[in-house]
């Protein structure tokens, strides 16, 4: 089972450097169009995988206390958001197509600050993979190997075009292509750790499992609204990035439910 555990949450990891890879084949950078479109397909996918990776195995978790079985996967998804909204504040960070960066002033360079925004959305994806292995792990009848194994399959998809994102304009930009590839890297070696840490906190507490499951929902949704779907809707309008979220979202759906 741990051998399983091990490969499943290193799978996310593996989709991001497979992604970040694409300074080694691909010549040209990623064109605003191709950039929205992988943006948008990212948070279908995060969205998707919110609901029924998490939250609505919450509240199956909770399914004995009636009518108030909403009360873990409410609580634990509003401290998921809170503590993003926490860690937007004490990370310092700058997204792409913006010139300000957000959280404490400090010197890092502009290229470190960005490979850590996309590590920020990163680290909720992975504590998304850890708790559900943990469920899984820890014998819980709700969550299955498959289920488990679904989620981790879908974020590496879309972590792929994440990894991309990341190492293509640094390349564009003239940085060597291993180092470009290095920082694709960096932005996502946030998600086995993550996973890894949020296992062994469940194991401690496991009756806690339906508010970690909400929790991790909680934290990709505050990802998709703060960070994904803005960066998918700026400049010239297009309904691609609309079109790809929807793409994403099915297919997490999909994989969730004919895995699961």
């Amino acid at each position: 089972m741990w051998m399983m555990t091990a490969r499943g949450i290193l799978l996310p990891f593996l989709g991001t450097s497979l992604g970040a890879a694409c300074v080694f084949f691909m010549k040209k950078s990623l064109s605003p169009l191709v950039q929205k479109i992988l943006t948008g397909f990212a948070a279908g996918v995060m969205v998707a995988a919110s609901i029924w990776s998490l939250l609505i195995p919450a509240m199956d978790q909770s399914a004995s206390m009636g009518k108030w079985a909403f009360i873990p996967a409410a609580v634990g998804f509003w401290l998921g958001i809170l503590f993003l909204l926490l860690l937007d504040h004490l990370i310092p960070h700058l997204h792409r197509n913006c010139e300000k960066a957000e959280g404490p002033r400090c010197k890092l360079g502009k290229n470190t600050m960005m490979v850590l925004a996309v590590a920020l959305h990163n680290i909720p994806e992975g504590m998304a993979v850890g708790v559900v292995y943990a469920g899984w792990l820890w014998g819980n009848a709700e969550i299955t190997a498959a289920a488990a194994l679904a989620l981790s399959l879908g974020i590496a998809i879309q972590n792929f075009p994440e990894g991309a994102i990341v190492s293509m304009p640094l390349r564009a930009e003239g940085m060597k292509k291993s180092r470009s590839f290095l920082y694709g890297v960096g932005s996502g070696i946030v998600e086995p750790l993550g996973a890894l840490l949020t296992i062994l906190a469940a194991e401690l507490i496991v009756p806690a499992l339906p508010y970690l499951l909400s929790f991790a929902a909680g934290a990709m949704i505050y990802v998709v609204v703060e960070e994904l779907i803005p960066e998918m809707s700026q400049g010239e309008h297009t309904d691609w990035g609309t079109i790809f979220f929807a793409a994403g979202f099915v297919l997490m759906m999909v994989l969730d439910v004919a895995l699961g």
